[in-house]
């Protein structure tokens, strides 16, 4: 059984050898664990990969991401890395007062200069499952160009602008979509961060009115080309569980341990594959290789042993042989 069948038959349910490995990781992994990383590749070899593409050069684009100081991203966020491999934070969101929205451009040319004629070649040279990384995330974006704050008081008072300029995304990433519904990936991934450490960021009756139904038209066009579609969020989002499956999520990336994983089994196991993960906030930087495998087995129990992923994520603070035991328990060890 090579790659691409299991994670396939894997997202149809059906019995696998062992679950697909997926390991994701941070900036500063691969500049600074790179001999380390490679090690693990080599005795776990992922089963999902990306395509090799390439998006256009963002105008407003300065600096490099991942490294101490300062760099200003297509949008003309700007963001500020206080430890070498971390993303950062945007300390200067361009749209901080509306009267910037008049002016302001999103920048096509990252979509319209994209180079996007090696992927077909790379699905067809490859065994792994071929997961398509979109940068759709607009309630992060919204966040990145307004500040966090900005947002949840627009969405409280209502303010139109913000409506405007999520229309405005939604135009985007709907283009973006429909560029990756056209090539031969496997399947497409976005993402927006949605949770706290315990509930949601807004209700749970305001998501559903103003971005299920974004998500909604994203998921339909992949499902109508034949490509699953994989969501990632961090934080509690059990709320949004059953909606994200309605809508056609095949795939879902979130922290489990940040919510009631027993629970989480007994209402979806079969209905989404699980897509990871193990705790990153505790667990894999600071327990033992046996609490790791322990954090698996428990996965296992409550997940069964169908629908799911293996997949973990690498930070900086994550010693080596705690990766190492996530796939270990995954396979049996």
């Amino acid at each position: 059984m090579d790659s691409r069948e299991r994670v396939k038959k894997t997202l149809a349910f059906e019995e696998v050898d062992r679950p697909p490995r997926d390991l994701w990781t941070l900036p500063g992994t691969e500049l600074l664990c790179q001999d380390d990383l490679e090690a693990i590749k080599e005795k776990y070899p992922p089963d999902i990969a990306a395509p090799r593409f390439r998006y256009g050069q963002g105008e407003r684009e300065r600096g490099r991401v991942g490294m101490v100081g300062e760099y200003v991203d297509e949008w003309g966020c700007r963001w500020q890395v206080s430890q070498l491999g971390l993303i950062g934070e945007v300390k200067e969101p361009p749209l901080r007062g509306w009267q910037q929205l008049r002016t302001y451009k999103l920048p096509w040319e990252v979509l319209k200069e994209a180079d996007l004629s090696e992927v077909n070649r790379s699905c067809e040279e490859s065994s792994c499952y071929i997961l398509a990384p979109t940068r759709v995330r607009p309630f992060e974006r919204l966040q990145f160009l307004r500040g966090t704050e900005n947002v949840l008081i627009d969405l409280a008072l209502g303010t139109k602008e913000l409506f405007t300029l999520l229309e405005m995304l939604h135009e985007y990433y709907l283009y973006e979509i429909k560029l990756w519904a056209q090539t031969a990936v496997d399947g497409v991934f976005f993402m927006d961060d949605w949770g706290s450490q315990t509930a949601l960021l807004i209700s749970p009756k305001q998501w559903r009115e103003i971005f299920k139904p974004l998500y909604r038209e994203y998921c339909a066009i992949l499902r109508e080309a034949g490509k699953a579609v994989f969501f990632h969020s961090d934080g509690n989002i059990e709320a949004i569980y059953p909606d994200l499956i309605e809508i056609g999520v095949n795939a879902i990336n979130s922290q489990l341990f940040c919510m009631d994983l027993e629970k989480l089994g007994s209402l979806y196991a079969g209905k989404v594959v699980f897509w990871g993960e193990i705790d990153r906030q505790h667990l894999l930087p600071f327990g033992t290789p046996e609490e790791v495998r322990a954090a698996v087995r428990r996965v296992q129990k409550a997940l069964g042993n169908r629908g799911v992923i293996a997949q973990c994520e690498w930070g900086l603070d994550v010693p080596r042989e705690n990766i190492e035991a996530v796939f270990e328990a995954w396979q049996g060890g």
